[in-house]
């Protein structure tokens, strides 16, 4: 068999789980309108038809105080329990197993009823928590309780305790949001009282064949944490209340730290539930940034958890078990941890979905069927929205050729993947690579297509990408001014003082592989915990050190038009991690800059109205992108139209999540 230890089965006495893989709790938009539940039990279905051991469904609040937003996902009512059983009978329609995640959102909840220990703000919430009397404390352990028991009553196999990122169970365990003087803060015995006797009260009430899995915050992450003391202390009360499986948490909301980006090694936390082996004899669940089965294998197999935890891979991939154990792995469409689709929109109060699977949390209504008459179809480049519409088309039965003038498919997927932390992008090519081979589109690489080759096709999809838009200034032709092509794809040489025109997504891409030492931190979890701040020997509380950043490659300066700080408009997950990273590296960001002129002397510009000259040895531009649509007009000459998609449609700025969702949907449609 292949990866023993992953598809190994786990018997919880009474219950065995056929393999060691929790989908882990991952809040899609679908857990917040009744009228959505049937879309979010097929969403699961298609996850549990894929063979995954155990899922856990997104964050429901037990209470209306425990909402993260209005009007979120509760099940505390009689009523309540009808749309949840459309999930469970769904699941277990296909053998799958469920639980339900209880989440009280505590002071991280977006509204003005919020709850607290304490009536301390977050940083992440405008609103100032209520803190909860004595009486709202037993009445908020109820609502876990109650939770409990309609979950029950709903057909799922167990609830997951959340613990931990920082909401309500977790702010009453740190001194950091707990400042109690009563019977549930001050001491640490006191302080821990909260989770253990909602564990406790909750085994009492849905008896002992029942899973309840402990979501425990193994690392705080943040200042005035808990330290691993105890952590250690809280996992072996847990345990003793009644709980089944410990699963790990990492970091609060609010940490420095970045724990899921694609930055973030793989595995980078598997230690951290190591260390708790032995303390505890339930299973322990390791989690954060395992997406593929040989890294699960691994971390099994050197004893460092018995289950391995994973939310996005399942958006990306829902037959990610059934490939690994049918020996498939390199099919396997790989979450590259960018969360472009699923938390930032989750946190724009959208449905969740997957840059790399735009079918996730759209299962009912992304149907690929197959296709009613057969059609010969013109791909015109191989970049993320040309491969998605190629390889989706002839999926459903169409004969598919795909041009691409380069040597190889990727387009500007080929260019993210030099960038540090970013490694993970050419897995979505590899994939692609596979699937283009799997359905039979024919390839035509270093092939630039024009308008008599595409006249015999029944359809043209233009894909044909972007160029970068060229730089209007004095001295902009001097042989020191590189365009993002010549740094990233041409390995143009690069002096060690520079100035980048543009701080949109590529220029913050560009100047984190400038000022980065190779190899990349992310291949080296030692290293890139030194350097974000992580104590991996528990010694300092809540695991927080001062990070400790490698020198930069260069002195590097990041400019943009637009007044304001750079890097606002980054994706909302990640941007505060591009830009902590190139603080780190002590990059000079500046905006509302006016651009003059280049020399010898270097580049010369205005700033707040005052003339300043950068002596820098390189400049390059990442100022913007044009659609490159040259051969939509020698196609409309003789009589033909075309598809745009990705680049080729809209370049405002690259976003391969738009690419790849118009190349599908397009090919759902065609």
């Amino acid at each position: 068999m292949p990866y023993p230890h992953l598809l190994a089965p786990l018997d919880l006495g009474h219950v065995t789980l056929p393999n060691r893989v929790l989908m882990g709790s991952m809040h899609t938009g679908l857990e917040d309108r009744a009228r959505d539940y049937g879309k979010l039990a097929a969403y699961f279905a298609e996850r549990a038809r894929g063979g995954v051991g155990l899922i856990v469904t997104g964050g429901i609040a037990p209470s209306i105080q425990g909402w993260l937003a209005p009007l979120g996902g509760r099940l505390s009512m009689p009523w309540h329990v009808a749309r949840h059983r459309q999930v469970t009978r769904a699941v277990h329609g296909e053998g799958g197993r469920i639980c339900l995640q209880i989440l009280h959102g505590g002071r991280y909840g977006y509204h003005p009823l919020s709850v607290a220990p304490s009536p301390i703000k977050a940083p992440i919430t405008p609103f100032t928590p209520r803190a909860l009397s004595a009486r709202g404390i037993e009445r908020t352990i109820g609502d876990f309780v109650n939770c409990a028991r309609k979950a029950q009553d709903a057909g799922y196999d167990g609830v997951e305790v959340m613990g931990s990122e920082g909401y309500l169970i977790n702010e009453f365990l740190a001194e950091r949001s707990n400042r109690r003087n009563d019977d549930w803060g001050g001491s640490v015995e006191r302080r821990q009282r909260f989770p253990v006797e909602i564990v406790r009260r909750m085994r009492a009430a849905v008896g002992s064949d029942f899973i309840i899995i402990y979501r425990l915050s193994m690392l705080d992450l943040v200042e005035g944490g808990q330290s691993w003391d105890e952590v250690v202390a809280l996992a072996r009360k847990v345990e003793a209340a009644g709980a089944s499986l410990i699963n790990s948490g990492i970091g609060w909301h609010e940490s420095r730290v970045p724990t899921i980006v694609t930055s973030v090694p793989r595995a980078a936390f598997s230690w951290v539930t190591r260390r708790l082996k032995g303390e505890v004899a339930i299973p322990l669940i390791t989690s954060n940034r395992i997406n593929m089965p040989e890294v699960a294998e691994r971390i099994l197999a050197a004893g460092d958890a018995d289950l391995v935890s994973m939310a996005r891979p399942f958006l990306a991939d829902p037959q990610w078990v059934a490939k690994a154990r049918a020996g498939r792995a390199d099919d396997i469409n790989t979450c590259i941890a960018c969360n472009q689709a699923c938390l930032d929109h989750v946190f724009e109060h959208k449905r969740a979905s997957c840059l790399v699977n735009p079918r996730a949390c759209h299962e009912t209504e992304l149907r690929l069927e197959p296709a009613q008459a057969r059609k010969r179809i013109a791909v015109v480049g191989a970049g993320p929205a040309g491969l998605a519409c190629a390889t989706t088309l002839a999926e459903r039965g169409h004969a598919v050729t795909l041009f691409e003038q380069a040597e190889r498919i990727g387009g500007q997927f080929n260019l993210a993947m030099r960038i540090p932390g970013k490694e993970e992008f050419a897995q979505t090519l590899r994939h692609f690579a596979r699937r283009i081979d799997q359905t039979g589109v024919e390839l035509r690489l270093s092939t630039r297509a024009d308008a008599p080759m595409l006249r015999d096709f029944d359809e043209v999809v233009l894909a044909s990408g972007v160029r970068p838009r060229t730089l209007s200034l004095p001295g902009a032709d001097r042989a020191n001014v590189l365009s993002y092509l010549d740094v990233l794809q041409d390995h143009a040489a690069v002096g060690p003082r520079v100035a980048i025109i543009g701080a949109g997504g590529i220029g913050f891409d560009v100047a984190e592989f400038l000022v980065e030492n190779a190899p990349s931190p992310t291949t080296d979890i030692a290293r890139w915990s030194r350097e974000w701040g992580v104590d991996m020997s528990l010694q300092a509380r809540a695991g927080l050190l001062p990070p400790a950043p490698a020198p930069p490659e260069r002195e590097l300066w990041l400019l943009q038009r637009t007044p304001g700080k750079p890097g606002k408009r980054l994706n909302r997950t990640t941007g505060w991690v591009h830009r902590a990273t190139l603080a780190a590296k002590r990059v000079t960001m500046l905006g509302g800059v006016g651009y003059e002129r280049i020399d010898e002397a270097g580049l010369h510009l205005r700033i707040d109205g005052a003339a300043r000259c950068l002596a820098v040895d390189t400049i390059v531009v990442c100022a913007g992108q044009e659609s490159n649509r040259e051969l939509q007009s020698a196609l409309a000459a003789i009589g033909r139209s075309v598809h745009r998609i990705g680049g080729a449609d809209l370049a405002t700025e690259l976003d391969a999540k738009r690419a790849i969702d118009q190349g599908t949907r397009l090919a759902a449609r065609l």
